[in-house]
């Protein structure tokens, strides 16, 4: 179950103002059909194109960022206003300038030299931006330090153009919350029709890397926050097993789910960006293992990848929508006639059987990892705990509950220590079920290189009553685990995106990207956002 099913269960972009309703829905009537925007140079561009074209003096850094900046300003602050981009980077031109200067003197830092690049707003930058989850009670000074994941893309080359909005605190607020609100930022919305909802908490990456605004992004998941926006929104997006990528310096949840990653529109440039922000980090002391377990995620890209490999189909993991079941279907005839051996059904067994064990890990350790994070972040902040937070958002409910409360950060606060009995068992709980009894004990019977579910169902209008109508999806199953999984384009229904999750065990996110790429190569599903305001 979906993060989104079991909080259900549980009962400046630039200005920092709330749009109204009436900027979010379609007024009944509206034209489907966007007004004309102008047509972007750079649309559906790689990495690899872009670097080309670096490398021959056809293109710069600083040109390709403007170009970026400009098309932000043009149909995410205004037009269709997605709402996506929480803050630019100020200094993004003067860096690009630098990458510039840097390739015609020689110097190449690495794979994403002169390459933009944005991170959600739960990644801390130790330059002129904020680092808020989204908050308005973190407006203030930025970051002292840089996040372990913006330092590796930094040393790469990368340009960090801005910080995307999410949903409040990484989703983590409230049982009744919108996908992709929050205080500061306001309501992101679907790329491809603007009147619905794109899944959340990485929202803003998950419409802006779709809407063309940048090359690559980084979402964070604990359950669901990078597959559902990513597939939801046309993307490649990619959960690492947790412990390969450092969490040190990004805004917590869970010190057992937790992680960052990848979303793309393509799942070259995914393994291209996890080849970046991967390995050790004495910060991060879960991350101990990482430096052993590297792989050349590139090398794993071939056509033919699918040939000889062992699919599960997880059919406990579909039937929540009839147009995906179809959809999954022949994503399935492609595997087989692609050359995959498919066991179908090879179903999960204990799908399901850890979502109140979860939850009771998730508020736990959310206490315990936020009021950690509040305190490293010295004079930065303000509210140095979670119970300060709380008094803050009742404070200030106009601006930061105007639609739903804090039910999950009062009942964090309500949990003790990570020694308590209540914690300890339940984590205990969700390892057999999720690991032992779950995914290992499956590809072990089975001998399978992958499972695959739908990633998703089909968006959901935009409603701030009543909250999210989550339509389904799969990412809980890896995210207890702490195992990979990865979101490819795998059809539409009507003009909304659906994805195709690759599910492994610990540390197979080369293999992943190999089946990933090699479906992505066959079916070639992915397209362009058109901007519509409404499913006519």
């Amino acid at each position: 179950m979906d993060r989104r099913n079991f909080l259900s269960v549980a009962g400046t972009a630039a200005a920092g103002t709330m749009l109204t309703p009436a900027e979010v829905v379609a007024a009944p009537g509206a034209p489907a059909t966007p007004p004309p925007i102008a047509p972007f140079a750079f649309e559906e561009a790689t990495v690899a194109d872009l670097t080309r074209r670096m490398r021959a003096g056809t293109l710069t850094s600083r040109a390709l960022t403007a170009a970026y900046l400009a098309r932000i300003a043009a149909i995410d602050a205004a037009g269709p206003r997605l709402r996506s981009v929480i803050e630019v980077n100020p200094d993004a031109l003067a860096i690009a300038a630098e990458r510039d200067r840097e390739r015609r003197a020689g110097t190449i830092r690495g794979p994403l030299h002169g390459i933009p690049v944005l991170v959600k707003d739960n990644l801390d930058t130790a330059d002129r931006m904020q680092t808020t989850a989204g908050s308005l009670s973190l407006v203030g000074k930025p970051a002292l330090r840089d996040a372990t994941v913006v330092t590796k893309l930094r040393d790469a080359g990368a340009v960090l153009l801005g910080k995307t909005n999410l949903s409040e605190w990484a989703n983590f607020r409230s049982t009744r919350s919108t996908s992709g609100w929050s205080g500061r930022g306001g309501q992101t919305r679907h790329p491809y029709v603007t009147d619905r909802n794109p899944c959340g908490s990485s929202s803003g990456t998950g419409t802006a890397i779709s809407a063309n605004l940048a090359v690559l992004g980084i979402g964070t998941e604990t359950d669901g926050s990078i597959i559902c926006p990513s597939s939801i929104c046309g993307l490649v997006g990619l959960k690492p097993t947790v412990g390969l990528v450092s969490r040190a310096g990004i805004i917590p949840i869970s010190a057992t789910q937790d992680t960052a990653g990848p979303m793309t529109r393509t799942v070259a440039d995914a393994a291209l960006l996890l080849q970046v922000i991967r390995g050790s980090d004495p910060r991060d002391p879960v991350t101990a293992n990482a430096t052993g377990q590297v792989d050349d995620y590139l090398a794993a890209l071939r056509p033919q990848a699918l040939e000889g490999a062992r699919i599960g189909v997880a059919r406990n993991m579909a039937g929540f929508h009839p147009a995906v079941d179809a959809a999954f279907d022949r994503a399935v005839d492609v595997l087989r006639a692609a050359g995959a051996t498919v066991i179908d059904p090879c179903n999960v067994p204990t799908v399901g059987k850890y979502d109140a064990d979860e939850l009771t890990v998730l508020l736990y350790e959310f206490k315990d990892g936020l009021n950690a994070y509040l305190a490293s972040r010295g004079d930065s902040v303000m509210y140095r705990t979670l119970d300060e937070l709380i008094a803050y958002n009742t404070a200030n409910a106009g601006t930061e509950m105007p639609w739903f409360a804090q039910e999950l950060f009062e009942q964090a606060q309500a949990k003790g220590a990570l020694t308590d009995a209540a914690y300890t068992e339940a984590l205990a709980r969700c390892r057999t079920l999720s690991r032992t009894e779950g995914l290992d004990a499956l590809f072990r019977d089975h001998r399978l290189d992958a499972v695959v579910a739908p990633s998703n169902g089909p968006s959901w209008p935009i409603d701030w009553v009543n909250g999210d109508r989550y339509s389904g999806g799969n990412s809980s199953v890896a995210a207890v685990a702490g195992y990979p999984s990865l979101t490819v384009p795998m059809a539409f229904v009507s003009e909304l995106p659906l994805g195709l999750s690759f599910i492994g065990t610990a540390y197979t996110e080369a293999r992943l990207l190999g089946l990933g790429y090699a479906f992505e190569q066959k079916t070639k599903a992915r397209r362009a956002p058109r901007l519509l305001r409404t499913i006519a």
